[in-house]
């Protein structure tokens, strides 16, 4: 009997690709667009990138369409609007640094069209991520690093449960990019020349400040004071939400040499400046702790440790200081560390877990 996978499409070539790979492998396969943002006007709708405009929903269908296999538009804005929109609102008020593509794959890609698919009979959902996902010998699922270290997209996909693992199928992480535009040539698809989207899908223009102006007027702190670790006051800046731990460009002030944000503090309104030093840490501590490859973290457990998407990952200690915090210990200092984002530890080619960034101190 066929298994039946919901496979979530973007419009893009990877999502275009997993649905065309899957159907080749004998799957009996639906294509899904979550619809997850709010209407906008159609100017505004860029045609190369976002994965939940009318553009991405045409492509898609297109691609369906070419693939034989039926397609639909799910709704999931309400789910997209409290898990994803207000939550990057609130760590940007709280002077922290969200990671709304890791919010939007554990609680909308996977949870919310997990469970819609499960209910219309499906055995997996699939998605076009530059990852690999492997059951290991003590029987746990994780997610394993593509064969592509250039596009590999398992830092924003740590936060997964078991459930959700041994649910999903993801057989672009096989291949290279080149090999999967490939592909799409080889088999026509309409998207084989599409650009890879780059900005956050609901802020397409890349102004995080104006939109949070637009979200939450009358919420957002005004002007504030600059100043160095010593609470001497350097300038003033235009707002709290405008910057993030190991800023340079942008600052609007001139010091006469290379100045950093240090420290972003809510409760007085002030921006810490410092020097190049002041944002390397050889600590950091997290919560909202994910397990995927082990089932516990232990005391001196020796991990590869990520802080953002583009870091290279540093050598890394782990010990347990309390219920669901992790204080993390590098063997070489890391520059900027940064609350809110994800810090993801890595076995090998394996995502052992993570959590979310609360500072450098408790």
């Amino acid at each position: 009997m066929q298994k039946k996978v919901v496979i979530g499409m973007s419009g893009g070539v990877d999502s275009s690709v997993c649905a065309c790979l899957l159907k080749n492998q004998g799957y009996d396969c639906i294509g899904v667009t979550m619809e997850i943002w709010r209407e906008k006007p159609v100017e505004m709708i860029s045609e190369e990138g976002g994965c939940c405009g009318l553009s991405a929903v045409d492509d898609a269908r297109r691609v369906a369409s070419k693939l034989g296999i039926p397609y639909y538009v799910m709704n999931f804005r309400d789910i997209f609007q409290k898990q994803v929109v207000d939550y990057f609102c609130s760590e940007y008020l709280n002077a922290r640094t969200p990671n709304p593509c890791i919010a939007c794959n554990r609680y909308v890609k996977w949870e919310a069209l997990l469970d819609k698919s499960i209910s219309i009979g499906a055995d997996y959902i699939a998605t076009g991520h530059y990852a690999r996902i492997e059951k290991l010998d003590n029987n746990r699922y994780s997610i394993k690093n593509s064969i592509t270290a250039k596009k590999d997209q398992t830092y924003a996909l740590y936060n997964l449960t078991q459930e959700q693992l041994s649910r999903t199928l993801m057989p672009v992480g096989d291949y290279t990019k080149d090999e999967i535009r490939q592909i799409a040539r080889d088999y026509e698809l309409p998207v084989a020349g599409k650009k890879d989207s780059q900005d956050i899908c609901f802020i397409p223009d890349g102004d995080y400040g104006a939109f949070l102006d637009s979200e939450m007027p009358g919420k957002i702190p005004g002007q504030g004071n600059f100043v160095d670790k010593f609470g001497n006051i350097l300038g003033r800046h235009k707002g709290i939400t405008h910057y993030t731990i190991g800023q340079r460009k942008g600052l609007g002030i001139a010091m006469g040499h290379p100045i950093f944000v240090s420290e972003i503090r809510p409760e007085t309104n002030e921006v810490v400046l410092g020097e190049n030093d002041d944002i390397f840490s050889p600590v950091l501590y997290c919560n909202k702790l994910n397990m995927m490859a082990v089932e516990h973290f232990e005391d001196g457990m020796e991990v590869l440790a990520k802080i953002r998407y583009s870091h290279a990952g540093e050598k890394a200690k782990l010990y347990n200081v309390g219920n669901d915090l992790l204080r993390v210990e590098f063997e070489k200092p890391v520059r900027a560390v940064t609350p809110g984002q994800a810090v993801v530890f890595y076995l090998g080619d394996y995502v052992a877990g993570g959590g979310t960034i609360l500072g450098t101190k408790l």
